[in-house]
């Protein structure tokens, strides 16, 4: 990876360059651009999203801001006859994530792809071997997306493939002990896929002697986790592991926090205060220790891993004293390159359980991300012919860059793609929700001034608990990647909060789909979380990924 203002003259060397995405405009002073000259390179060139945009804009074409954003799933009609696309049917389910848009093609290049919103969602140059999407091939939702990458690196650039995540153990043990250079390891653990394959791998590595394992309880962990927890890192043979209580210090930090980023910076920082007192207490020997994380690719992406890269949100390992050990060289971090699913592929060569790996991802922060806080009371708003502006504002990814916008309520369950449609018209939002069950129509609730309490959390974890066991007893669960519960202060006096459901379907992370669920079992599981204390309505998130996160925040 390379920074876009690299020289042609130090890429000459390249058979393939891809010009990634980003969030800025072309057109704006002060936005990235590459060097002209890597146009006229005998490299093959890939640009991507706003790589599309600036090889327009470079080579004399017209790139401006659309009518209408485009978010999400949509479909393309594509010239199979170019390299490129060669072997594909000419209808694409393709995933999109821009407001700019070429309006023109630069000299010598043709339209090679179109959709409904983008007329020119593809353009090439062949003999010069200048390609370009608007859409994202690299993620999963582009179903041919990885035949794309193919043809472009193997039959376009004639690259050859020498790289498989499963054959990199040794490799992966080599670079644990260069990093340790004969000091432990010490983990701070989830229970998570990626925190417990890095740990198994430095245990591979180093032997248990010399990894040490710590797993917080920070009060913010679904119910049973503990003990899930101490149970798998027994069955890894782990000599050295602790569980530390830490809850009151974690509430205590949050109570006033608001915000997000606030939120993710306090855990994080509070993390590392833990650590600090740890490792200061007698178990350890200054300077012959760093620290281990299960960080991977998406983590880096999501926090602006490169100079040009919006922040979406900052990952508890990606915080200021983190950042400060990876430039001391005092981390390891194994699977800082791997996705998701390059990360399960290592954990099943590695040995560890099916039943583990396919385990739901939940965030580090845990459920202080999922029980949204407001700092002041507010109304609901109708939206002429469109629904509900709810005043809870949540983080979303749209045209690569951070959103932090409103949420749109409908009453009863709409069409998926209607969600969709809707946040590409009204710009002020970025997710869709449903009310599918509630004890008051929407009209009548507020949003309330609330903070991070034990009671709220409970409530969540009651929730929680609820979805987890009828997602797991019907089947569901095994039809969705990830299942988030989400608490919101939207309520009346005597039931305050409201509960989301968030079921979605991913390989990476990167981008997901919303799932919808069988209405028997909606019905049934919206019962018993009404049932619950303080609670007034039932919502189902309707809004892929992007022009929403995952989660909420």
């Amino acid at each position: 990876m390379r920074p876009s203002e690299t020289p042609a003259s130090e890429l000459a060397f390249a058979k393939a360059i891809i010009i990634s995405g980003g969030p800025s405009s072309v057109y704006e002073a002060g936005s990235p651009t590459i060097d002209p000259a890597i146009l006229n390179l005998p490299s093959a060139l890939l640009g991507i999203c706003y790589g599309q945009q600036l090889m327009a804009h470079l080579g004399g074409g017209r790139v401006e801001k659309g009518t209408k954003g485009e978010y999400g799933l949509a479909v393309a009609r594509i010239d199979p006859k170019i390299p490129l696309f060669d072997t594909l049917p000419e209808s694409q389910q393709v995933w999109m994530s821009h407001r700019d848009l070429v309006a023109a093609t630069p000299p010598g290049f043709t339209v090679t792809a179109s959709t409904p919103t983008c007329p020119i969602a593809g353009m090439a140059d062949p003999a010069r071997r200048l390609y370009a999407v608007q859409f994202h091939p690299e993620v999963v939702h582009t179903l041919s997306g990885r035949q794309i990458l193919d043809n472009f690196l193997f039959r376009v650039a004639r690259c050859e493939k020498d790289w498989n995540p499963t054959a990199q153990l040794e490799a992966l043990e080599e670079q644990i002990r260069q990093t340790a250079a004969g000091r432990s390891v010490f983990f701070f653990v989830s229970g998570g896929v990626d925190s417990t394959v890095a740990y198994t791998l430095c245990l591979r590595a180093l032997g248990p002697e010399r990894v040490w394992g710590t797993y917080v309880d920070t009060g913010l962990m679904r119910d049973g986790e503990t003990e899930f927890v101490e149970s798998i890192f027994k069955s890894l043979g782990a000599t050295h592991f602790h569980v530390e209580n830490a809850q009151q210090r974690f509430l205590e930090a949050l109570q006033d926090s608001v915000e997000p980023e606030q939120k993710r910076h306090i855990i994080g920082q509070k993390f590392v205060d833990v650590q600090d007192t740890i490792l200061n207490s007698g178990h350890f020997l200054d300077g012959d220790w760093i620290l281990g994380q299960g960080t991977i690719y998406p983590d880096t992406i999501e926090s602006g891993g490169s100079a040009k890269a919006d922040l979406i949100k900052t990952h508890h390992n990606r915080v200021a004293s983190i950042q400060k050990l990876i430039d001391e060289n005092r981390i390891v971090e194994p699977l800082a390159s791997f996705y998701k699913d390059e990360v399960r592929a290592v954990g099943r060569q590695l040995g560890l359980p099916a039943e583990f790996l396919e385990r739901h991802p939940f965030p580090g922060p845990g459920l202080a991300i999922r029980c949204l806080c407001a700092a002041e009371p507010a109304a609901v708003e109708k939206i002429e012919n469109e629904g509900w502006l709810v005043p809870i504002h949540s983080v979303g990814v749209q045209g690569d860059s951070r959103s932090y916008r409103p949420v749109i309520a409908f009453e009863g369950m709409p069409e998926h793609d209607v969600a969709t449609d809707v946040i590409n018209r009204v710009a002020r939002v970025n997710r869709a929700i449903a009310v599918v069950g509630s004890h008051a129509p929407i009209e009548t609730m507020s949003v309330h001034a609330s903070t991070l309490t034990k009671g709220r959390l409970a409530r969540l974890r009651a929730a929680d608990a609820i979805v987890r066991r009828m997602s797991l007893e019907s089947g569901f669960e095994a039809k969705v990647w990830q299942f988030p519960v989400v608490l919101i202060p939207l309520g009346t006096a005597g039931r305050p909060d409201s509960i989301v459901l968030r079921p979605i379907h991913s390989v990476d992370g990167m981008t997901a789909q919303s799932v919808p669920m069988d209405r028997a079992l909606l019905e049934r599981m919206t019962t018993e979380l009404l049932a619950l204390e303080g609670v007034a309505a039932v919502c189902y998130d309707l809004t892929h990924k992007p022009p929403a996160t995952i989660e909420w925040e």
